[in-house]
């Protein structure tokens, strides 16, 4: 395999495990972030894009820990002041989390609302006060996956840039 031939795999497999990444955003078990960063550091490495492809990296770095301190951070905050505790989003998740294999795909988002109005109901002793915070509590996911999708694509975007420049 020549030095061409490698470096076409090295960038097909970065182009994947961004790819993947991006998936992940929305399938529970795939890292979204943790793939697209891997994906440019594998290019770093094996690319042979020189010193440019370690600038891309570092950005994809900072971008990648920006993204998952703002993930968390963000709607956590949002969700704290409305009142929705964590616990609630443990059970919404749990529940999320088997609904994604008893009904793919669907599944997940109808087990987090089942399980966090649940755990709301119970708390809160009423379906009329349950569901305000169910609301937020998808909210609060929806800017989390928001979040994290932008963070890949800035990362997928930087690793392109990369890859026209080198």
């Amino acid at each position: 395999m020549s030095l061409n031939d490698s470096q076409t795999v090295v960038t097909v497999v970065a182009a994947l495990a961004i790819l993947a990444g991006l998936a992940g955003v929305v399938v529970p078990g795939l890292p979204a972030l943790p793939l697209c960063w891997g994906g440019v550091l594998v290019w770093a490495i094996f690319g042979g894009a020189g010193p440019g492809g370690w600038a891309v990296f570092a950005a994809a770095t900072l971008v990648a820990v920006g993204g998952i301190v703002v993930k968390y951070l963000w709607p956590g905050r949002n969700l704290k002041r409305t009142g929705v505790p964590t616990s609630s989003l443990l059970a919404g998740g749990a529940l999320g989390l088997v609904g994604f294999f008893v009904i793919p795909v669907i599944g997940l988002l109808l087990g987090f609302v089942a399980g966090v109005w649940a755990a709301e109901r119970l708390r809160l002793g009423s379906n009329r006060l349950a569901w305000p915070s169910t609301v937020q509590a998808l909210k609060a996911a929806g800017l989390s996956m928001l979040v994290e999708f932008l963070a890949g694509l800035t990362i997928g975007a930087l690793w392109v840039g990369g890859l026209l420049l080198t």
